[in-house]
C-alpha cells in the first residue's frame, strides 16, 4: 500500500538490509502454513471445473456442486491473500522493496476482502454440513465480519497516511485469513490428545485456530510497538 506499512520507527538503509534469520523463518513458516489450504482448494477448484462431470458428489461436497462460484471466489482470494501476505509482513522485504509492497498492497486488499465475504455468504447459505451447528456459524459470521472490518479500517488508515494503525489492522486481518492453515495444525493435535469426532471437536478445532492466530496477531503488534521504547530503554542502561 503506500510506501510502507511500518509498525516500528526504525531507520535503515534500504541497501543494506538485510533479513534475519528469524524474519527468514517467520515468511517461510507463513508460506508453508498456507501451503496445505491453498492445494486443497486448488483440489477443490479442479474439481469444480476441469473434472466436474467426472466427480462424486457426496453429502459433503454437494453444496459446492450446488452453488460453485462462491466457493471457486473464495479459494482463489483466500489462496492469493495467504501467499502474497507473507512476504508484505517481512519488514526488510518491505523496506527494500517498497514498490512492490504498494502494489501488491492494493491486491492484498481485494483478495482478503473476497475470501472474507464469500465466507460469510457460505457460512450463511450454504447448507450445514456434519458436524457443523449454531456456535461454528457464529463464530465464522463473527471472524468473517471482523477480517472485513479489519481490511477497511486498513485501508482508511492508509489513505489518511496513518502507517503503524494500517499496519496493525492488516496483521489482524492476516491472521484471521490465515486460520484455515492453523486449523490444520488444531485439527493434528485434537485427533492425537482426544481422537473424537463431532459438533464438539469442530468447534474447537476451528474456534481455537483463529483464536491463536488473533492471539499472536496482538502479541506481533505489541512487539513491533514498544520496539523504540524497548531500544531508548536499553540505550539510557547502558549509557
Amino acid at each position: 500500500m503506500e510506501n510502507a506499512i511500518p509498525l516500528t520507527t526504525d531507520k535503515q538503509s534500504p541497501r543494506s538490509a538485510r533479513p534475519s534469520r528469524g524474519e527468514r523463518w517467520v515468511t517461510a513458516g507463513l508460506i508453508l502454513l498456507a501451503v496445505i489450504p491453498v492445494l486443497a482448494g486448488a483440489v477443490r477448484v479442479g474439481q469444480l471445473t476441469v473434472a466436474a462431470d467426472a466427480t462424486p458428489i457426496t453429502p459433503q461436497n454437494e453444496r459446492f456442486f450446488a452453488s460453485p462460484l462462491p466457493v471457486i471466489l473464495h479459494i482463489i482470494g483466500a489462496s492469493g491473500y495467504a501467499l502474497l501476505g507473507a512476504f508484505q509482513f517481512a519488514p526488510t522485504f518491505r523496506l527494500r522493496h517498497p514498490r512492490w509492497h504498494r502494489r501488491t498492497g492494493w491486491l492484498l486488499v481485494p483478495c482478503g476482502l473476497a475470501a472474507s465475504l464469500t465466507g460469510l455468504w457460505m457460512a450463511h447459505f450454504y447448507p450445514w454440513p456434519a458436524d457443523d451447528g449454531y456456535i461454528l456459524y457464529v463464530m465464522r459470521l463473527f471472524f468473517g465480519l471482523l477480517m472485513t472490518l479489519a481490511l477497511v479500517l486498513a485501508v482508511v488508515a492508509v489513505l489518511r497516511r496513518k502507517f503503524v494503525p494500517h499496519g496493525a489492522w492488516m496483521v489482524r486481518a492476516y491472521a484471521i485469513g490465515m486460520g484455515a492453515g492453523t486449523q490444520v495444525l488444531t485439527q493434528i493435535v485434537w485427533v492425537l490428545l482426544v481422537g473424537t469426532s463431532g459438533e464438539l471437536a469442530r468447534n474447537v478445532v476451528m474456534g481455537s485456530g483463529w483464536v491463536i492466530n488473533l492471539l499472536i496477531a496482538e502479541w506481533v503488534i505489541y512487539r513491533r510497538l514498544t520496539r523504540p521504547q524497548r531500544k531508548n530503554a536499553r540505550a539510557v542502561s547502558q549509557s
